[in-house]
């Protein structure tokens, strides 16, 4: 229809329906044109919408946490205004348990802007937080992430102790935050989320605090391959 030289107009808030077929977006708020332009730039404005930031700006956003892992001593978040748990809709049936001898207070998925955001785009890259605050003093501990299809098979996933990274000892009362920064390259489409923070005693491994499936993440993509993710071929034909 489009190669005849018809114009479609396609009405949605399925971001990844729009990154994939539309040409031109046009953003609306309350009936109020707001911004016109490519999909890749409308569904960045509209997700700063959907975050609480200003709609006119198009300015960036950037995490001021450049460590995967970093103490997080000073830092002040009582109130539930400041967690950043609070900007996502968190799953009624997750499955949470641990020993407590540390707990996750606070976690985040934060897109290439540095706004919480479980709508990721391929392809940019998107960091995965989580805050933990240890009772105990507990030695070595290690933080986790892992990301499964809406099936239930565990897609990716790492830790800190694949990637080498230590805190050594967490005294009580401090608390930690793990940063994982990467590109995203899984396809289009829904997926579960799951954070813990585990460790080893004598050779037998301790769940502090796990929360299994606890928020989902949108990839929006407009180009899909076969397989869970992409390979980022770069590809030629030559005529011989």
């Amino acid at each position: 229809f489009k190669k005849m030289g018809k114009t479609i107009l396609f009405v949605s808030h399925d971001l990844t329906s729009i990154a994939r077929y539309c040409d031109k977006v046009i953003l609306l708020d309350h009936g109020r044109k707001l911004d016109e332009g490519t999909p890749k730039e409308m569904v960045g404005l509209y997700k700063r919408i959907l975050a609480g930031k200003n709609p006119s700006a198009r300015g960036v956003m950037v995490s001021d946490e450049s460590g995967v892992v970093s103490s997080d001593s000073v830092e002040n978040e009582s109130s539930d205004e400041a967690l950043w748990k609070t900007n996502y809709d968190i799953n009624p049936n997750v499955d949470e348990y641990g020993n407590g001898e540390a707990e996750i207070i606070d976690f985040a998925v934060m897109d290439d802007l540095g706004d919480c955001s479980n709508n990721i785009v391929k392809g940019s890259t998107f960091t995965i937080k989580s805050k933990v605050r240890f009772n105990n003093d507990v030695v070595d501990p290690i933080f986790t992430y892992t990301i499964k299809n809406i099936h239930g098979t565990a897609i990716t996933g790492t830790n800190t102790m694949f990637e080498r990274v230590s805190v050594g000892t967490a005294k009580a009362g401090e608390t930690y935050v793990a940063s994982f920064e990467q590109e995203m390259n899984l396809q289009g489409g829904e997926y579960l989320l799951s954070i813990s923070c585990t460790g080893y005693k004598e050779g037998e491994l301790i769940v502090y605090h796990r929360l299994y499936d606890v928020i989902n993440i949108t990839v929006i993509s407009d180009k899909n391959t076969v397989g869970f993710y992409d390979m980022n071929s770069v590809t030629s034909i030559e005529k011989v």
